[in-house]
C-alpha cells in the first residue's frame, strides 16, 4: 500500500517527537546509541522510510549523528542544543518561521498553477535546478543558490509576475539554512538529499499537470522547514 507525502510526514512526526522526548528527558543519553532501522520500524510500527525521514530530522536539527557502520547515536549537541546558534541566529528563528507561513500559502499555489501552465521550456528549467542541486549535494558544495533556484523557476512557470516578483524580492535568503551556517543541517548531506527528494516530488506533480499533487507536495517541503525551526526555537534558552 502507498502511503501519501501528508501521511508519511505525520507518522515520521510521531516518531520524531517520541525519540526527542527519550532524548531530552534522559532516558535517551548523549552517546547512547538510537534503536536500529528495524527495531524502530517493529517499534513505531512504520515503513523504513517513515523512520529514515525522523532519523533525517533529528540530525539536522544536530540531536544525533550517525556514525557508519556502527549505528545512530545521540550526539553530545543534544545536552547543548541552545548553543548550536549564534545570537543572530537565534534572533533570525521568529522571521524564519513566518517566512515560511507565507511561502506555504503562495509558493503551494505557485506549485498548482505551475502545474497545468508551465510549459516544456520551464518544465526543463525546474528540472535542471533540481539536477544542479543533486550534483552540489554530489560535490559537497553549497546547494542555497540551487535550492532557490528551483523554487524560482516554478514561479516562473506560474506565467504570473507576481509570484515571481515575491520569490526575487527576497532572494536566496527564502531558503532557511542559508541563514543558518553553524546548523549541522547546512552542510548535512542526509538532510540535502531529503531536501532534494521534496523537491522531485514537487517536479513530479508539476510535469504530471497534476495541481493538486504539486500543491501538497509544496506544502509538504514547507511544513517539514517549518517543523524543524520550530524545533530550534524550542530548544533556545529563554
Amino acid at each position: 500500500m502507498t502511503i501519501n507525502g501528508r501521511v508519511r510526514q505525520r507518522l515520521a512526526q510521531r516518531v520524531i517527537d517520541q525519540l526527542r522526548m527519550q532524548i531530552e528527558t534522559g532516558k535517551l543519553r548523549p552517546g547512547d546509541q538510537l534503536p536500529t532501522e528495524p527495531q524502530l520500524e517493529a517499534s513505531f510500527d512504520v515503513s523504513r522510510t517513515v523512520v529514515r525521514e525522523a532519523i533525517a530530522d533529528l540530525r539536522a536539527a544536530g540531536l544525533v549523528t550517525p556514525v557508519q557502520g556502527k549505528g545512530v547515536f545521540v550526539s553530545d549537541a543534544a545536552a547543548r542544543s541552545g548553543l548550536l546558534l549564534t545570537p543572530v541566529e537565534i534572533r533570525s528563528i521568529p522571521e524564519t518561521l513566518e517566512l515560511l507561513e507565507f511561502r506555504m500559502a503562495a509558493e503551494g499555489e505557485a506549485a498548482a498553477i505551475a502545474a497545468y501552465r508551465r510549459t516544456a521550456e520551464q518544465e526543463a528549467a525546474i528540472a535542471a535546478a533540481n539536477r544542479k542541486m543533486a550534483a552540489l549535494i554530489e560535490q559537497g558544495l553549497s546547494t542555497v543558490e540551487a535550492d532557490y533556484e528551483f523554487h524560482l523557476a516554478v514561479a516562473i512557470a506560474t506565467n504570473n509576475r507576481f509570484y515571481v516578483d515575491v520569490l526575487r524580492h527576497f532572494g536566496p535568503r527564502t531558503i532557511p539554512r542559508g541563514q543558518f551556517p553553524t546548523l549541522p543541517e547546512a552542510n548535512d548531506r542526509a538532510y540535502l538529499e531529503k531536501v532534494h527528494a521534496e523537491h522531485a516530488e514537487i517536479l513530479s506533480g508539476i510535469a504530471d499537470q497534476d495541481p493538486e499533487r504539486a500543491r501538497q507536495a509544496m506544502r509538504a517541503h514547507m511544513m517539514a522547514s517549518q517543523r524543524r525551526y520550530r524545533q530550534l526555537a524550542e530548544f533556545q534558552p529563554q
